[in-house]
């Protein structure tokens, strides 16, 4: 019988382990797991050994003073670890947390297998990562196609198993239909961030720029719950008629109802592509930030879809080109040339076949990599 310990640290990383765990019982049904994770991993049965929602913290002013705490966490998931003796230990994302745990795991027990989902960027930026992974690393299951190599490079074995967005549900043709109905037929959606901080930098000059845009173009702003009052104060003054939208349907619709988007730099690229959204990527920092991350970086496009499909298409602006003349002109190109929308509809079509559209689904094969790992 395999048991396996799981690690979730944040809400990305629990909907990975509960797709994983769907495709575990669906491979071997006698499988048994223990660990850590929120309400998705545990509406699929793990019992978590306490609420994952104190592991979110971001930020060091912010993990400062939960340090003590953390670390409490910490060895009371390694000291589980220990007297469960699994199979295997998979850990998914959250690496602050996670590897930390692992490496406490492989000091006591050496022979402990370690799985983590979810490769670092080391292909971006701060390739010292990985070799410091691989110590207390066995096995990686890979988001994206091109990081296998890098985890090999270092050691450590890898599979792709696929992106998690070719797997979310698209909206249907009566759902974009009673969405056009509702608001509009030319919208164009606008995508400041998931955090404060980002939206807060962002909005400004995301608002500005619709100055540029079609005075017959709806503004739609998808957001999380949490942040739509202050989004919605923001935009009151915007041009467009905005409207905020939290709920996930009317999300999914407005993505594929949207002519194209103007969005932060994120994994948002990817959900636009996979409803086939054209986009405009920007993206703003402090300058300190900037100096620092632009010579780090070691691509020369941050946005996933362009990385993805190897052609730079997505026009991004980032750091000191984040401004809302330059972005303003682009968004407004895209949503009034046909032809720079069909310029992107190819490599969208591309990025998500190369992410496993198609095939099985994302949680599926980490399951298979992680039950094949554990037979060798």
């Amino acid at each position: 019988m395999t048991q396996l310990f799981l690690i979730a640290g944040e809400p990305s990383g629990d909907r990975l382990g509960a797709a994983l765990i769907r495709g575990l019982r669906e491979l071997d049904p006698t499988v048994e797991m223990a660990g850590i994770g929120g309400p998705e991993m545990i509406a699929e049965g793990l019992e978590s050994l306490f609420p994952m929602e104190v592991l979110s913290v971001m930020g060091l002013t912010e993990v400062l003073p939960r340090l003590p705490d953390l670390l409490r966490r910490r060895d009371q998931a390694v000291a589980a670890i220990m007297a469960m003796q699994p199979d295997a230990l998979v850990t998914i994302d959250s690496p602050d947390f996670c590897l930390r745990v692992a490496g406490k795991v492989r000091q006591k027990n050496p022979a402990q297998k370690v799985i983590h989902y979810v490769a670092p960027s080391v292909w971006a930026w701060r390739e010292g990562r990985v070799a410091k992974m691989a110590r207390n690393v066995d096995h990686v299951l890979a988001l994206l196609p091109f990081e296998p190599p890098y985890m090999e490079a270092a050691g450590m074995t890898c599979d792709f198993v696929g992106h998690p967005v070719v797997a979310e549900p698209q909206a249907s043709a009566t759902e974009i239909a009673a969405f056009r109905d509702a608001y509009g037929e030319k919208v164009a959606l606008v995508l400041p961030g998931s955090r404060r901080g980002e939206v807060s930098r962002l909005g400004p000059i995301f608002g500005e720029a619709l100055e540029q845009i079609p005075r017959d173009m709806r503004v739609v702003v998808p957001t999380v719950p949490h942040l739509a009052d202050t989004i919605g104060a923001m935009v009151a003054s915007w041009p467009g008629n905005p409207i905020v939208v939290t709920d996930p349907f009317e999300k999914r619709a407005a993505f594929a109802a949207a002519t194209a988007a103007l969005a932060a730099s994120g994994t948002v690229s990817l959900e636009l592509a996979a409803s086939g959204t054209p986009m405009v990527i920007a993206y703003d920092m402090s300058w300190l930030s900037w100096q620092i991350i632009s010579r780090m970086m070691k691509v020369d496009t941050v946005t996933l879809v362009n990385l993805v499909a190897e052609k730079k298409i997505v026009p991004e602006f980032l750091g000191p080109a984040c401004r809302s003349g330059p972005v303003g002109a682009a968004f407004r190109r895209l949503l009034t040339v046909p032809s720079e929308q069909e310029r992107q509809a190819d490599v969208l079509n591309r990025t998500m076949d190369r992410l496993g559209r198609g095939g099985a689904a994302p949680g599926l094969r980490a399951a298979q990599s992680v039950l094949d790992k554990l037979s060798k």
